[in-house]
């Protein structure tokens, strides 16, 4: 046997520090390295992996709706980006640009996307002229980029893998029934696949799209209490129509304006994997995301047909994302791994349990030992991972409504702020100059009007008027 340097290195506990805990997982997970190009991530096998099949789940619910996948050019002129005023202010700081090609200084400045919505509506300005042509239903799968100052992986980076959709339609009605539509789908998705619980629900003013006449969101609560938008999607009106001259020819022979909207999620769901499930052992992925599913360790591997056992096993278990870790490392270092890497099961099979005719199932997030007959091993594991799944999402749902508190007076709020980490319940008379007064005393901003409003007292929490919405309310990554 090779020689073993050691073991898989601790990692940061998170009760410590939760922020180096993160990035000692993704590190020694394998799932991102960093790259000489300043606050660019490179995604490794491991963490392309998880985004993989995040887009083939979600790409098929959205072909499931009607959605068609396109592909927009990376570069935008500066002329077609300044056609929409509040949509350039408000990508301004985060602007990338390219001022030459080659050695020659181009007449017009280039951005690199940081969303299509421009390129989009130039396409459609050219190809719809009648109520024929109407929905356009697009989706393009791209990577954007956005000049942060601060970066971490996964959450916020300079470049990062994304989906952006982007529909016209001929009626307000039917866009806005596509952005609940798409975010609902959203949400639908990272309970059925992540495991993460959402709460849904619609953005303030001050926190809306830049050139959006409404936003809606998903929030998703982490494991130190901050929140973190999963998912939005925009309804952008007739805003953009007009900026861009997208008319139509209703079934009046008359002039109409599109009516437009956009939905995107991000690489940055990896992040939420990691930041609601993981513990201080690594990753703890869910069944129906994780690259591999199930891990078969072989023990004493040297001895006569344990690796032979294995590959059949292997053979057996096709209908999962299977391997077969049949290295020269220890047991012990293949456990570690398997842990660090969140593999769901670990199947152990070794001489007496070929004897006997079983193997053992190991459960990631539990760590709970099974003993099953190999005569009923494909059962068996089809049943155990199904409630890994189910119970995955029921421990999420659990610690986010420990974490979710309500607050009717402001001194309470600051105190819940400052003493519970997590979303805060609280009244909201609609003002924005409240909504700045809470963000800068407490630090929490407004994460969403939920959709399933209560009414939890007749007054502001911040000003004591007569409150209009309930309002979620936290600190956010």
């Amino acid at each position: 046997m090779a020689k073993e340097k050691k073991l898989v290195e601790a990692i940061t506990s998170m009760e410590e520090d939760f922020a180096q805990w993160y990035t000692d997982v993704v590190k020694k997970a394998e799932l991102i390295d960093y790259s000489s190009v300043r606050g660019c991530m490179i995604l490794r096998p491991g963490g392309y992996a998880i985004w993989e099949n995040i887009q083939k789940e979600l790409d098929t619910r959205f072909k499931e709706t009607g959605v068609e996948n396109v592909y927009m050019p990376m570069f935008i002129p500066e002329s077609l980006l300044q056609k929409e005023k509040d949509h350039v202010e408000g990508f301004a700081p985060e602007v990338a640009w390219v001022t030459h090609g080659g050695l020659e200084p181009l007449q017009e400045r280039m951005c690199v996307r940081p969303t299509s919505e421009t390129l989009f509506c130039d396409h459609y300005s050219n190809i719809i002229h009648s109520y024929r042509d109407l929905p356009k239903v697009y989706n393009q799968w791209c990577s954007v980029v956005r000049w942060e100052k601060t970066t971490r992986p996964f959450l916020r980076s300079v470049e990062f893998l994304w989906q952006e959709g982007h529909t016209a339609h001929a009626t307000a009605e039917e866009a806005e029934e596509r952005t609940i539509q798409m975010l609902n789908l959203y949400a639908d998705f990272c309970e059925d696949i992540l495991a993460i619980p959402m709460v849904r629900g619609k953005k303030t003013d001050k926190e809306k799209f830049a050139g959006a006449k409404d936003t809606y969101t998903i929030e998703a609560l982490m494991h130190d209490g901050k929140a973190l938008q999963s998912g939005t999607s925009h309804n952008f009106g007739e805003g953009f129509a007009h900026a861009f001259d997208i008319q139509y020819t209703d079934k009046d022979n008359k002039l109409q304006y599109v009516h437009q909207t956009s939905w995107g999620m991000t690489t940055r769901l990896i992040g939420a994997v990691i930041m609601v499930h993981g513990d201080n052992s690594g990753l703890v992925l869910p069944p129906k995301v994780a690259p591999v599913q199930v891990m078969i360790v072989p023990i004493a591997q040297h001895k006569e047909g344990v690796l032979e056992k294995a590959a059949e096993l292997r053979g057996r278990l096709g209908a999962f994302r299977v391997k077969v870790d049949d290295t020269d490392k220890s047991p012990g270092w293949k456990f570690s791994e398997q842990e660090m890497r969140g593999i769901p099961i670990r199947i152990e099979i070794g001489p007496k349990d070929i004897e006997e005719n079983q193997a053992v199932i190991v459960r990631r997030d539990t760590r709970e030992k099974i003993v099953v007959s190999l005569d009923n091993l494909e059962n068996e594991v089809e049943k155990v991972l199904d409630v890994i799944q189910k119970e995955m999402l029921e421990r999420a749902r659990e610690h986010r409504d420990a974490h979710t508190y309500q607050a009717t007076e402001f001194e309470e709020f600051k105190e819940a702020v400052a003493t519970k980490p997590g979303f805060i319940k609280a009244m909201w008379c609609g003002d924005k100059a409240c909504e700045d007064t809470i963000k800068e005393e407490t630090g929490a901003t407004s994460r969403c009007m939920p959709f399933k409003q209560e009414e939890i007292a007749d007054t502001c929490v911040c000003c004591g008027k007569k409150a209009k919405s309930l309002v979620y309310w936290g600190k956010a990554y």
